[in-house]
């Protein structure tokens, strides 16, 4: 076969793609040549093609793609109530009327489509293109994307109240509500709530064969009644698909109270939650289907406080991954540190506000050296001393907050100040759920170990002292 070269051709004319918009042509294989007059089968222009990835033109198929589906719908190719064309079995191989090819799976049937397009002189050039492509993370497989028959609630009809909602709770930090959450929900489309899979939990609707009666039960006792009930003649039988799990965790808050059928009283008593805490990646996640249940059903928010926190990454900046063992294992780093210096490690990292994180154990171990064990050893002075006293003096040592007196001790003042002003400081940011504040806790550890203590330790030993 002939391979082309830039002079093989001549260049007749120079314009934008925009110009062929709306041109039809005839397609390669017939099969679905009879859509030409549903709109099929023309140019369709959009801004997603670039020509730095090729020729800067793309084939569309609406039900294997979400652009291709995007695009063929705004231009009417498809509509969203009509039958998918979709020639390709669960299995990803061919069926009809796709004849040339009937039974072979797609990713092997490259050879024979090239071989059928040369006998009928309709290929031009042919070659390998490598380029990133889904694959299964369980089984390491190639994937496709596939329209499947759906089960959908309607969102996109009800973005203004998502967003008013939205405007009621307060996250921390802001800017995850403000821009990534509210121009997720700003863009909502329906969604679809159905999974095509053996096992999860099944979705309550019943129908009849050919579908022309839908019933969704909303209870043991309902099905109970409905039990062995026909409609037109047929027998109702529940759908075959279940739940996106991401409908259960939605439905978290009422699921966990069994809400309608018990602690109902209960239940709305405390129905907004006080606040909630889970990673960036749940914007499009657990805190959209939380937001867009409780809309649908009690038009407020699920919530009323929100901790977003970034991801924990390998220290390489890779996603930790089980295969590839690129971290740590958390139980052997809490038992080697302590689960102390792992929390003030993370609370004290950009994961807190809502930033990835590159763990490095060696972080932890510097968090225990630095700040733990200072603390531990200010902690072992005071109470060695406290017992020496007890012991030279046979009294014991008891805080009682009534014999308090003004310090005279200047560093006393300083030492009792600076705590004073911590948990003021400290209270006032966690009611504001501001977990990455704690810096100046580590500060004062710093202050109370470095400086009060070395200071004062000769006089911390004298027995007059004790009775402060």
């Amino acid at each position: 076969m002939h391979t082309f070269k830039p002079n093989d051709y001549k260049i007749l004319e120079k314009f934008k793609g925009k110009t062929l918009e709306g041109k039809k042509y005839e397609p390669l294989f017939p099969y679905f040549a009879s859509r030409k007059s549903e709109g099929a089968f023309r140019v369709l222009c959009d801004g997603y093609v670039t020509s730095e990835s090729g020729t800067g033109i793309v084939h569309q198929s609406p039900y294997f793609g979400e652009d291709d589906y995007r695009i063929c719908l705004n231009y009417g190719v498809i509509t969203k109530e009509g039958p998918m064309v979709c020639p390709v079995d669960n299995s990803g191989r061919f069926v009809e009327p796709v004849n040339d090819f009937l039974g072979q799976h797609v990713k092997d049937a490259d050879k024979n489509i090239i071989k059928l397009l040369k006998e009928r002189k309709r290929l031009v050039q042919s070659g390998t293109t490598k380029h990133s492509y889904p694959f299964c993370w369980r089984s390491d497989t190639p994937l496709i994307y596939r329209a499947v028959p759906s089960w959908f609630i309607r969102v996109e009809q009800m973005t203004s109240n998502l967003l008013k909602n939205n405007q009621e709770t307060y996250w921390v930090p802001d800017f995850v509500k403000k821009d990534r959450f509210a121009n997720w929900l700003k863009d909502a489309r329906d969604w679809a709530v159905s999974r095509n899979r053996y096992w999860g939990t099944p979705i309550p609707i019943w129908t009849n064969d050919d579908g022309s009666e839908i019933i969704v039960v909303g209870s043991i006792a309902e099905l109970e009644e409905l039990s062995g009930v026909k409609k037109n003649g047929q027998a109702l039988r529940r759908v075959e698909e279940v739940f996106d799990c991401w409908f259960e965790s939605g439905s978290m808050p009422y699921a966990q109270a069994h809400y309608l059928f018990e602690n109902r009283r209960k239940f709305e008593e405390n129905f907004s939650a006080d606040f909630i805490a889970e990673g960036v990646d749940q914007t499009r996640g657990w805190f959209y289907t939380l937001l867009v249940l409780s809309t649908v059903l009690f038009d407020r928010p699920p919530f009323k406080n929100l901790i977003v926190n970034g991801l924990v990454l390998a220290s390489d900046g890779q996603k930790m991954s089980k295969s590839k063992k690129n971290y740590p294992n958390p139980m052997e780093v809490v038992d080697k540190y302590g689960a102390d210096a792992l929390r003030l490690y993370l609370i004290n990292s950009p994961i807190v506000r809502a930033e990835n994180l590159r763990f490095r154990e060696e972080g932890v171990r510097d968090i225990l050296k630095d700040v733990f064990l200072p603390w531990f050893n200010a902690y072992r002075f005071l109470i060695q001393n406290v017992q020496l006293y007890e012991k030279n003096t046979g009294a014991n040592v008891i805080f009682d907050p009534s014999k308090l007196s003004k310090p005279i001790n200047p560093m006393d003042r300083w030492i009792l100040s600076f705590a004073q002003s911590l948990i003021k400081f400290v209270k006032q940011e966690m009611k504001a759920y501001r977990l990455y504040t704690v810096l100046p806790l580590v500060g004062f550890i710093e202050n109370l170990t470095n400086w009060y203590v070395k200071m004062n330790r000769k006089l911390f030993k004298a027995d007059k002292r004790a009775e402060c």
